[in-house]
């Protein structure tokens, strides 16, 4: 263990667990990340690798006896029929029978409805009835004559969770970490590495936290896909309920009207929309009234008498298009859903997460260290709901007073959720806070710069503070610092209307009008024009080096938005390599702000097509949110035999080596340009023929 892990253990025993051991125990178990860490800090939480070993077995024994699955559900139920009692780990429901004045549990995986429970469970574990809760449970079976009264009953139930923690030593053991090594230490918690991590990234992961810790705070991450964005609302803390947002009624959110029962957010921590997104989604109207209200106000209304309740929001979803490509053309919010696509309901946002800056997860992203079990976490997080540290950082600054009090609260909250991550039990210093209310401030502000886009009656906001020397410090967003060309565009298409003309082919942009700030860049130049360039063939001999894909491919790729290269012989990595150095070029010489798409027609490696496929994804996860989609296709039929690169614009480059054109380079000890440059790389003898079909343009399939 490295040092870290053996000040966590030290100050944390029994309440860290090593997080590669949740995959080492989960097996084909289809459970949550908290209920396999919850057994696994009753039986593995200690640095023993004996012990640790002994743990694991021990764990999977339970799992395996008891956990059940839905294709083992039959064999299950005759266990306690034989049996007459057993002990199951499950997902449970419950339910007011009307008809019988009884409660009745529903048992997910097991199958088994109408399970009776008494009231002192109810009365206990209140959260059984809104929604699923994972549980240890004793069923009994007592089969009765009577056809209307059933043979199962809920003998006990234990919900999945540490029972007790201690907040004082928390806080007194906080103390014993600097502040880099605390956040390490969150990041572990949640399961990943901090060494493959920035500092600003790493931040950017806690605010996933934030409303685990802070009441009634909306967040809203939309990024690509594959980033993680559901898995903390999913996995990490039993008192968060991670939902779809297609989902979502008024009922189960709010309360029934036809029995006054409160729906989840009368019970949930958090509540998460996951799968937010989607232009081509409907939402309820009333239901998004409703919830600009809550968001608003904390309270709603179903009926005459207005109900509160403390549930923080957090909305998840994937973007279509890459950043550059949403502020030349719409705003960062244009992958909602048209309802919600709405300046009141963006206004109640407290924060952004920019989706776009996390990487995609990859395995060497993991973490082998120790980290908290996450539901005593979760515990703390949970008490620290109900202290507020949002005026901490008024020591040290102050906010600028043409802040509105909305956007300030913003702040505020974020702040206070931040501080609480990261200093329980204060000791900030002024570089601490400083770093933090510039993040929180940035998460407000690329919220209102986008309403003064979809809104005019939005006007925009100077973000600033003062420091005690008096000076103001201004506030930016990383993507107004990358993008100031089309940051303060206003386009005046709505999403559905610019969809509309990515499908008819017309893109113009003389509706946009530019309002740049002083000091704005200009404009990203206009992709070259292919017209001017001539058909032919050239030859071209073998050792000859200054030749590089941007120079035979480039003229003739420029301005293509869908590319396919068909060449059945990338198939081992030298030849993968070569398509991701292809891909590479696309980028580069593409404007930020257009999307192409490149499209891999190839044969199968016999050999080892598993590590083929395997490659070619890592060139497709490489692409997220560059503006290119890489796509591929295995053509083992033989139909694959030609080699060639086909473009929308109507060229077509035949080639007899593919993109084999490159000998290997030789391998030695220390630096090659070849290996870093193409135009130092000796090629291999090849021709390169260009055809222009007009009939072509815009046909690629």
């Amino acid at each position: 263990m490295g040092d870290l892990d053996d000040r966590i253990n030290e100050h944390f025993a029994g309440f860290v667990v090593r997080k590669d051991l949740v995959k080492a125990v989960k097996g084909n178990a289809i459970v949550p990340t908290y209920v396999l860490e919850y057994l696994l800090g009753q039986y593995c939480a200690t640095d023993d690798e004996a012990s640790i070993g002994t743990g694991i077995e021990t764990v999977k024994e339970i799992l395996r006896k008891h956990y059940v699955h839905r294709s083992e559900a039959g064999l299950i139920q005759s266990t306690i029929k034989e049996k007459g009692r057993y002990k199951v780990i499950d997902q449970i429901s419950v339910s007011l029978n009307e008809k019988t004045d009884s409660y009745e549990a529903t048992f997910e995986n097991l199958g088994i409805k109408k399970v009776a429970v008494d009231s002192g469970t109810i009365k206990a574990h209140p959260k059984l009835l809104v929604t699923g809760v994972w549980c240890i449970a004793d069923v009994q079976y007592e089969f009765a004559e009577d056809a209307r009264t059933s043979p199962w009953i809920l003998e006990t139930i234990k919900p999945i969770q540490i029972a007790k923690v201690d907040y004082d030593s928390f806080r007194e053991a906080r103390a014993g970490f600097d502040t880099d090594d605390w956040i390490d230490l969150l990041v572990q918690t949640i399961g990943f590495n901090p060494d493959a991590f920035g500092r600003r990234a790493k931040l950017l992961q806690l605010m996933r936290l934030i409303p685990f810790v802070e009441r009634n705070y909306n967040i809203i991450e939309l990024g690509p896909k594959g980033t993680g964005k559901s898995h903390i609302y999913s996995e990490f803390s039993p008192h968060g309920q991670l939902i779809s947002g297609g989902e979502v009624t008024i009922p189960k959110l709010f309360v029934n009207n036809s029995n006054g029962r409160i729906g989840l957010v009368g019970y949930w921590d958090v509540v998460a929309f996951d799968e937010f997104a989607g232009r081509e989604k409907t939402a309820n109207k009333a239901l998004v009234d409703i919830m600009k209200n809550y968001m608003a106000n904390k309270s709603f209304s179903r009926g005459v008498n207005p109900m509160g309740a403390e549930a923080s929001f957090a909305f998840v979803g994937n973007t279509d298009h890459n950043v550059p490509f949403m502020l030349k053309n719409s705003d960062l919010f244009e992958a909602l859903p048209s309802q919600f696509h709405d300046s009141a309901f963006i206004d109640r946002l407290h924060a952004y997460l920019p989706g776009w800056e996390i990487d995609v997860i990859r395995g060497e992203m993991f973490t082998k260290g120790y980290g908290f079990i996450v539901d005593y976490l979760a515990e703390i997080l949970r008490h620290l709901r109900s202290e507020d540290f949002s005026h901490r950082p008024d020591q040290y600054f102050t906010l600028s007073e043409k802040i509105s009090t909305r956007d300030r609260d913003a702040i505020y909250k974020t702040m206070s959720g931040l501080l609480k991550l990261i200093f329980p039990n204060g000791g900030e210093t002024s570089g601490d806070v400083e770093e933090l209310l510039r993040l929180a401030m940035e998460s407000r502000k690329r919220v209102k710069d986008q309403l003064a886009r979809i809104d005019s009656t939005y006007p925009p906001v100077d973000f600033y503070y003062v420091g005690s020397d008096g000076e103001k410090r201004r506030v930016t967003t990383v993507e107004e610092e990358e993008y100031p060309q089309f940051y303060h565009l206003k386009p005046t298409l709505d999403p559905k209307e610019q969809e509309e003309r990515e499908e008819t082919g017309d893109d113009r942009t003389e509706d946009v009008a530019p309002e740049k700030a002083s000091g704005a860049a200009e404009p990203s130049r206009p992709a070259p024009t292919v017209q001017a360039l001539a058909e032919g063939h050239h030859v071209f001999a073998e050792n000859r080096k200054g030749v590089s894909y941007d120079k035979i491919f480039g003229p003739y790729i420029a301005g293509a938005s869908r590319i396919v290269v068909t060449d059945p012989y990338v198939r081992y990595f030298y030849q993968i390599k070569n398509m991701m150095e292809f891909v590479e070029m696309v980028i580069q010489r593409k404007p930020p702000e257009d999307q192409v798409s490149i499209h891999l027609v190839t044969g199968p490696d016999e050999g080892n097509e598993a590590r083929q496929r395997e490659l070619l994804d890592s060139i497709a996860d490489a692409c997220v949110d560059t503006g290119v989609a890489f796509t591929w296709v295995i053509d083992g039929t033989g139909r694959a035999h030609a080699r060639d690169i086909i473009t929308d614009t109507g060229w077509k480059i035949v080639l007899d080596r593919g993109l084999d054109i490159f000998q290997a380079p030789i391998r030695k000890d220390g630096f090659s340009l070849g290996d870093r440059l193409q135009d130092h790389r000796a090629v291999k003898g090849f021709y390169v023929t260009y055809v222009k079909d007009l009939d072509q343009d815009n046909k690629v399939t």
